[in-house]
């Protein structure tokens, strides 16, 4: 009989999920059965797995969250086949300065990581949604919380202090930094793709609807764009990055916006889909950017903020050895990282064409001084061995 564990990533409108054989001294990469529920709030919500394609389903106006949950669960329990299923993991975005290994979850667990849904609204709430519903369901089933947050606990001090008044550090303001579980994925196989030359100064852009850079030496996280919340540092789909906050003080000082009303504003109306009018999609706007004005703008500021937050880290890294395109964006677009690329001439990047557009795991140049790397996350597969190093002894 297999141990299995089911992997949950939830977001504000989807649920992804994987299950695992966790039995296994080593957990495959790959997992048993993965899928996704997508649109849950919209009108046309809809599932598919790997044994299933994509099909509108039916999951009520009142709680349509917690029926998705409860549709993966029963689709999971058809899934098992006489297995066993031991955990449940999540990645949880934050956990601010309490939390920096997986932990099972409990109501103590659950009430500090409730405390840091301003830091991370988008993400936070559902997955303790999640949690808290599954709780219900099985209470003796294992919910194991993992950390994005985690992966960066090694930044220097230096990077993780913001220059206010030090008594807001002493309260937990902060650099946290996020997409950790990417990251930590990338210290464990970027040496399989690289060899040693992965453990110098390597920066790794995970480029997705989020998006944020992760400077590493020694496979250590030394620097991140992302701070005290996940709006900080690049442009993103719908999220503005780093920006002026006295453009902040100005909307609600004189325009009188609402705190609430900003903060709608920089999660959901900025980034590409802000400055474009059009889409949050680079896709959709590398399509149409030969006769829409601002889609070639949004594009030329996105792709600006990468390579002048590449450059900042860099110096902070002190050099550069490699840099690594991960996410959907890193991983799919060869456009956007040809532009990237490109704009890193300086630091000794040469792109090989070819290589790009086939999204080969090398896309420099023979001769490049600096190693451009195309690589796949696998934050599901992290979150995984963490359930199964945190339970192991009640396996």
């Amino acid at each position: 009989m297999s141990k299995l564990v089911l992997v949950l990533n939830c977001g504000s409108s989807s649920i992804k999920f994987g299950l695992f054989d966790i039995g296994q001294a080593e957990i495959p990469r790959r997992p048993r059965w993965n899928g996704k529920v997508d649109g849950i709030l919209g009108p046309h919500p809809s599932y598919g797995d790997s044994l299933t394609r994509p099909h509108q389903v039916e999951l009520g106006c009142e709680h349509p969250y917690s029926e998705a949950l409860r549709y993966i669960i029963d689709r999971t329990q058809a899934q098992l086949h006489g297995d066993r299923l031991v955990a449940i993991a999540h990645r949880v975005v934050h956990g601010g300065s309490k939390y920096f290994k997986p932990v099972r979850v409990d109501d103590e667990v659950l009430r500090d990581l409730r405390s840091y849904i301003p830091l991370a609204p988008l993400h936070q709430p559902f997955a303790l949604e999640a949690i808290e519903r599954l709780l219900e369901i099985d209470p003796g089933l294992p919910q194991v919380a993992c950390f994005d947050t985690a992966f960066h606990h090694t930044l220097p001090e230096v990077e993780q202090v913001l220059p206010l008044p030090y008594a807001a550090y002493e309260r937990g303001i902060r650099r946290y930094g996020f997409h950790g579980l990417s990251y930590e994925y990338m210290a464990m196989h970027l040496p399989e793709l690289a060899g040693d030359r992965a453990r110098g100064c390597t920066i790794v852009a995970h480029l997705g609807s989020g998006a944020s850079l992760c400077g590493m030496q020694d496979l250590r996280s030394m620097a991140t764009t992302m701070s005290f919340s996940a709006l900080d540092g690049l442009m993103m789909g719908t999220r503005c990055g780093a920006l002026d906050p006295g453009v902040l003080l100005h909307m609600m000082e004189v325009e009188h916006l609402t705190p609430a009303r900003v903060g709608e504003m920089l999660y959901h109306e900025s980034g590409l889909l802000g400055v474009s009018g059009i889409a949050s999609d680079p896709r959709v706007l590398l399509q149409c950017e030969a006769v829409e004005p601002r889609a070639r703008l949004a594009l030329a500021l996105y792709v600006r903020r990468i390579v002048r937050e590449i450059g900042a880290m860099a110096a902070a890294l002190g050099g550069l050895d490699m840099l690594v395109f991960t996410a959907g964006i890193g991983e799919h677009n060869a456009e956007i990282r040809k532009r990237v690329v490109d704009g890193l001439d300086f630091l000794g990047f040469k792109l090989d064409e070819a290589a790009n557009q086939a999204h080969a795991q090398v896309i420099s140049a023979p001769g490049s001084r600096a190693l451009a790397l195309v690589a796949l996350t696998n934050e599901e597969w992290m979150a995984a061995r963490h359930a199964q190093a945190l339970l192991r002894f009640d396996l």
